[in-house]
Order: C-alpha cells, then structure tokens, then sequence
C-alpha cells in the first residue's frame, strides 16, 4: 500500500524567482501551508545562469570599457592592462552561492518547506516528488498547485549542435575563447556578444535578418546594430544557417569531461570547432553559443495526465489570473511564454499568492501585462516600455500618434575624439497619442538607461502624458534631462 499523501495548501513546483515569489507572499504573508518543490538549484534560472550573473559580468566587461577610455581623461592607463577572468568568475560562483544560501534560509525563516526533486502531477491536487538525492519518492497533496518551472536553452536539430554551448554553459567558462560565434539576433546574445567584445574576445555574431533586437522599435534595432558594428563585433547578416559543427580538438570521453588538447603555445588550450552553413561556407571558432530562444521545463510534469491544456508554441495556456485548464493548477513565468522576464515572474507569484491566500478585497488581484519595463544589458544598455512606434500606428493610426525623439553625445564622451564620440550613440523615443499627447511608448539607449528607465516607467504606468514630462524640472547635467526637455 503506497503512504499516505503529505497535505500542505499550497504546493510550488519551481524555485526560481516567480516560485519563489509566490511561496514567500503565500507561507510569508499568509501562514499558508507550503510546499516549495525545487529540480536543481535554489534561486533558479535567474540567480544561477540569468539576471544576476549577467549582470555581473557586464559589469567586469564594463570596467574594462572604462579602462580603454581612461586616456581620453589623460589618465596613463596601459593599453594592455591584463584581467583574471577565472578568479572573476570564482569570486562569482561564490556570490550566487551566498545569494542561493540567503534564498533557502529566507524561505525556512518563513516557514516554507523545501525539498529537491523532480515532481510529475498523479492527480488534480497531487504530486509525486522523486528526491533529487536519490532517497525515493514521496506524494503531496494541495489545493492549490503552482507551475512555475520556467524554461531552458533550446538547441537547434544540427549535426553536432551539441559541441556549442547554450546561456546555461557561458556562466561556466573559465578560459575566454578567443574567437567565438553567437547564433541568435534576441536580447541574450547582444547581451552576451557585447560583454565578449568588451573583453577582448573576437566575436561574430549570426543573424538571419539585417539587425537584432527585431521586436524593439526601430530605432533601437538600427542604431544598436550600427554601434556593435562599431565596436568590433563580426556580424553576419541574413545567414543561412548551419548544415553541422565539427569538433576538431579531442575530447576525454573516457572521462566524460570537455578536456581539450593542447594544440597552441600557452597555457590555454582552446576548443577547436569547424562550421559549415548551408551554402558550404567554412569557418572555424574556438566556441560557439547558442541563443535562439527558450522552451518551457514541463516535459516531467505530466501534464496531459490531468488535462492541462498547451498554447501552440507548446507553453502552459494561462489566463490573466494564472489559472489553467484545471481547476486549482496554476502556471506563471516562462512556462506560459507571457513576458519572460524575472520580475513579472515575481510580481504575478505574489498577485496570485494575494488572490489565493489573502484577505477578500485581493480577491481579484492579477498581474498587469501592460507598460512592462525592460532593459537589455548591451553596450551600450537600451531600456524600453511601451509600445514601438509601429505598434502605435496600427493601434491607433498614424494621424493620432506623435513622436518626440532626439540623437545627442552622452557628456561622458565630450572629451573623447569626434571618431570615438560617434561609437557612443545615445537616443531617445517617446510615442504619444491623443489630445492629450499621452504617453504609450518610451524608448531609450545610452549609458545609464538601465537605472534611468525605473522611474520613468512608473511615470508611464501611472498615466503620465508628454505635459507631464515637461512639468518636471530638468535634472542638469544628465542624460535624463533629454526626457523631460524634448521639443
């Protein structure tokens, strides 16, 4: 006779940042019964090979930026100053552990229960959890289960698409390639080919169209694409795709490790890898990342067991309240392909956790999918929210749309020759409809967007109109004074 089911109220399937969110503001806030169900490590894509990484590599990468424009400012900087990737990424590695340690004591503080495993649906309200350390299984039990297991890299159908690597596999270089190839033309690989370029690395990049960032608005599309360029970074515009990969270099299958063969002078062997595309053209890199989007992590959960239903693309179908086809199965984040980014994971799982667990009048708490935020961590950083300027035209027509943009040289490279100036764009958008000139669309790149747009973007959500811009005091000198000034 199988043992009796665990009872909790609440069972979370993925510890990532929305699972997270959500355990927190159920347990936290609520004193609701809950069960946090994690396959692999505490934090989730985010912390471990997302958001927090990244950013701190862009900021290594920046810091090198900074260092080759130190001349301009008549600082004698060498031209070859020499950086330690590999105790960088140690000293990484050691924060995200420290951050997944403060996750897990979080959660205890909280009353949270966490177990690692692999949890499949056996029912409506049950789950069955095989222990990540090999100890067995165990069935749970919950009113209310959460799906919120993310996603992962998806590599394509090529022969030998293995031999590259994914986001996942660049948090775990230790030795920079010294040539590499990045196939993708969405925000990860700008993100990643910009801090590549920045440290020295030769870097090309795949695209099948003329600009990356194609769902931005165009004059982010054009101008990042120009400025990459600009920067050193090898694009290769409407390419055909690749027909294999080859690895020409030897690896310890033996071992089942990626130990390379020594084949230059130096202490860093490098990975050795032969690309042929489609037309037969050859080229040889030392790595090549995959960044061609996302799928969601659902294939254990056993979802056709209990009826819940997919959207085409193969995501977990969600209304506005995360509820799915199955009454008491919920799903947020990346698994339902809504607006992947780590904070509207967050933001929902706490919404849904008010809903589900708090007082009457949050009864109707929901996410708002509109007026999201959002910046790319490129070099330059470019940071958006809103509507582009061709998804203005069509919702509201041509005639009752205005634009207000302009083009200028950030003051940090007033001092930097005219050649250098023009590497450095800085622009902004702003689209705006109606008498009232309200605004639907902001769209900024240059250095400081990133920390720029938060408050801007309150300002959007709240209604501002292109009035209310120019009510505000200018902030001089400042990038962001542009925003508040334009004519």
């Amino acid at each position: 006779m199988a043992p009796t089911p665990k009872a909790y109220d609440y069972i979370v399937i993925g510890g990532g940042s929305g699972g997270s969110g959500a355990a927190r503001r159920a347990a936290g806030w609520y004193k609701a019964k809950t069960l946090l169900v994690e396959n692999g490590q505490s934090g989730g894509t985010c912390v471990n090979v997302g958001c927090v990484p990244k950013k701190m590599t862009w900021y290594f990468a920046s810091v090198n930026e900074t260092l080759k424009g130190a001349g301009h400012y008549f600082y004698d900087v060498p031209a070859d100053v020499k950086f330690h990737f590999d105790k960088f990424k140690k000293r990484r590695d050691e924060s995200i552990r420290r951050i997944n340690g403060a996750y897990e004591r979080n959660w205890e503080k909280e009353g949270i229960e966490l177990v690692h495993g692999t949890a499949t649906f056996t029912g409506p309200k049950e789950v069955v959890v095989d222990f990540q350390d090999g100890s067995g299984k165990q069935a749970f039990t919950a009113p209310h289960i959460l799906i919120a297991t993310g996603g992962y890299p998806i590599l394509p159908e090529i022969e030998g698409a293995r031999h590259g690597i994914t986001s996942d596999g660049f948090f775990d270089i230790e030795t920079l390639p010294r040539k590499i190839g990045i196939v993708g033309a969405g925000y990860i690989a700008v993100e990643m080919a910009g801090m590549l370029n920045a440290i020295g690395v030769e870097t090309h990049m795949f695209l099948r169209g003329e600009t990356f960032l194609r769902s931005f608005d165009p004059m982010v599309q054009e101008t990042m694409t120009k400025a990459y360029e600009d920067a050193g970074v090898v694009l290769h515009k409407g390419y055909p795709g690749f027909e294999k990969i080859e690895r020409l270099d030897k690896v310890d299958a033996v071992a089942g490790k990626d130990v390379h063969e020594k084949l230059t002078e130096g202490p860093s062997p490098q990975k050795e890898l032969k690309i042929t595309d489609k037309k037969g053209r050859v080229s040889e890199f030392n790595e090549l990342l995959w960044a061609i989007g996302r799928a969601p992590e659902i294939k254990d959960l056993g979802l056709e067991k209990i009826g819940v239903k997919l959207t085409k693309s193969g995501h977990v179908a969600a209304d506005e309240f995360q509820n799915t086809s199955v009454e008491g199965v919920y799903a947020l984040g990346d698994v339902t392909g809504k607006a992947e980014l780590t904070p509207v994971a967050i933001a929902a799982g706490r919404m849904l956790g008010n809903r589900l667990f708090g007082p009457p009048g949050l009864k109707s708490s929901k996410l708002e999918y509109d007026h999201i935020p959002t910046v790319v961590f490129s070099h330059p950083e470019v940071g958006t929210i809103g509507l582009t300027e061709p998804e203005a035209v069509e919702r509201y027509g041509k005639e009752n749309i205005k634009v207000y943009k302009t083009k200028f040289t950030a003051m940090y490279f007033d001092v930097f020759s005219p050649e250098e100036k023009a590497k450095h764009p800085t622009q902004y958008k702003i689209i705006c409809t109606g008498p009232e000139e309200k605004v639907v669309g902001l769209h900024i790149l240059g250095e400081g967007s990133g920390e720029m747009l938060q408050g801007f973007g309150v300002a959007i959500k709240m209604g501002a109109t292109k009035a209310d811009f120019d009510r505000c005091v200018a902030i001089h000198p400042t990038s962001a004074e542009e925003l508040v000034t334009m004519r």
